[in-house]
């Protein structure tokens, strides 16, 4: 589910717990969860619903300042009606773990042997420490640009970053990413490696 900047903000501030969609099929479950750029929503719970059970209590608990202006917002949409109970549950446990610099040597093994997995079930190969080295070089960059950098197609990278970000170890910005102050610990961790092994 997509949500504007002021509804996640009154949904964190209380003010806002319900939403209503239009799906051929639920796109969320009761008792899952959703990230946002403000943090983690609880799903409390989801039904399908008639028009006719809509009410203006629902209407100004989704955000909307009249019964009309959320059935106007419906209009045009296919699909069955769900209404669906939120709760902010949290700030993304993500934000915490990148901001982790110092790491255990067990921690550092662990990033590494996910790494390592992600390389060998890449149709690209080893692409891991390029990609963190490629947002290293050119932070704030278009996810299109560093793509073609290294010769690979814009949503395959775009998906395999996000892999990256859930280990902390990047972050999104408005326009492109940088990596995290756990990605750099990790990335000058490796180099100082390598130069050791290389003596």
């Amino acid at each position: 589910m997509l949500f504007r900047t002021d509804d996640l903000q009154a949904i964190v501030a209380g003010r806002m717990d319900l939403a209503f969609r239009r799906w051929e099929r639920p796109a969320v479950k009761a008792g899952g969860t959703q990230r946002t750029p403000l943090g983690i929503l609880s799903i409390v719970g989801i039904d399908e619903i008639d028009d006719a059970d809509l009410r203006e209590e629902d209407a100004k608990r989704a955000g909307y300042s009249s019964l009309n202006e959320l059935l106007v917002q419906l209009e045009g949409h296919p699909g069955k009606l769900y209404r669906i109970e939120l709760r902010w549950k949290g700030e993304d446990p993500r934000i915490e773990l990148r901001n982790q610099a110092e790491m255990s040597v067990a921690e550092c093994k662990e990033i590494h042997a996910r790494l390592a997995r992600y390389d060998k079930a890449s149709r690209y190969g080893s692409w891991t420490e390029k990609t963190l080295e490629l947002i290293q070089q050119h932070p704030e960059t278009r996810a299109a640009d560093l793509a073609q950098m290294a010769d690979w197609e814009k949503q395959w990278f775009k998906t395999n970053v996000r892999k990256l970000k859930n280990l902390g170890l990047t972050e999104s910005l408005g326009i492109g990413y940088r990596l995290s102050p756990r990605g750099k610990a990790l990335l000058a961790a490796d180099s100082w490696k390598r130069e050791q092994e290389g003596l």
